[in-house]
């Protein structure tokens, strides 16, 4: 009786030692495999990477030469990140260093203390200048200044409105309305009038109508061509533009102008009536 149960025990001890060696391998297993699928992401690793790139030839900086084109036209730090093998380098008082190897410019930098910023990528070979901080803030404040004095204009749209001379003063003034909204956002105006099957029409309504339209829009818009027959003569057509700042600028001037005489008529008149006053 005694043996039977020290036998059931060893079988019993043996099917859990089994067992937990099992558990214990999966478990061993799902581990390895879950370190493996994982990437090792090391910051030594990752900056050794980088300056390797960084001293790299300009066929295996395919990826790096697509950013530069992307952002070269920006004034910045190009750092470590030079696609050039032979540069030609300019310091921070724009003395021309000559042309040096991209190695020998990146220890320079960090012997000095600089930055490096491209200035003529289609140079051959390539411009860069060191500059310090300072020195690139304040020429990205000036470029900035020099964007806001001189903003691109891109090409000119011209919108076109067609209506008949007998149109309703509210029909007219919704249409007026359309056509400073154009004006503002810079676009010309195409306006095609044409003339209306009333017989007691005006033979200058078209061009009355052209000239009422412009009025709304003092020292905003301007004839770009004059009131002219077209479709054989029945119908009007002109193109109004927006004044460009020169314009704008001499329309502004006028009227301090006509205003000073204003004020100057004004103040003889009254100096005139207080003489008479005086007078009598």
């Amino acid at each position: 009786m005694a043996a039977l149960f020290l036998k059931r025990l060893t079988l019993q001890a043996v099917k859990s030692e089994n067992s937990w060696i099992r558990c214990f391998g999966k478990h061993i297993v799902q581990k390895t495999a879950r370190a493996q699928s994982t990437p090792i992401a090391s910051a030594p690793r990752f900056s050794f990477l980088v300056h390797a790139k960084a001293f790299s030839t300009a066929e295996d900086t395919q990826n790096e030469g697509k950013s530069e084109k992307k952002s070269g036209t920006a004034f910045s730090n190009t750092g470590r990140k030079i696609s050039e093998r032979i540069i030609r380098v300019f310091d921070e008082n724009g003395n021309d260093l000559g042309s040096m190897h991209r190695a020998d410019v990146i220890k320079l930098m960090e012997k000095r203390e600089l930055r490096l910023v491209q200035r003529n990528a289609s140079a051959e070979p390539a411009e860069y200048q060191l500059m310090t901080g300072v020195q690139i803030h304040q020429e990205r404040l000036r470029l900035r200044e020099m964007g806001k004095a001189n903003p691109k204009t891109g090409p000119t749209l011209t919108k076109e409105l067609t209506f008949s001379s007998n149109i309703g003063q509210n029909d007219l003034d919704t249409k007026t309305k359309h056509i400073q909204q154009w004006i503002k956002k810079q676009h010309q105006v195409r306006i095609t009038i044409k003339k209306g099957k009333n017989v007691d029409e005006s033979e200058n309504k078209g061009e009355d109508i052209f000239h009422q339209i412009l009025q709304t829009m003092p020292g905003i818009a301007t004839f770009s061509s004059r009131p002219q027959a077209v479709q054989g003569g029945k119908a009007l057509m002109c193109v109004l533009r927006p004044l460009s700042k020169k314009e704008e600028k001499a329309y502004k001037e006028t009227q301090e102008i006509q205003k000073r005489d204003t004020l100057n008529k004004d103040l003889e008149n009254d100096k005139e009536s207080n003489i008479l006053h005086q007078q009598f």
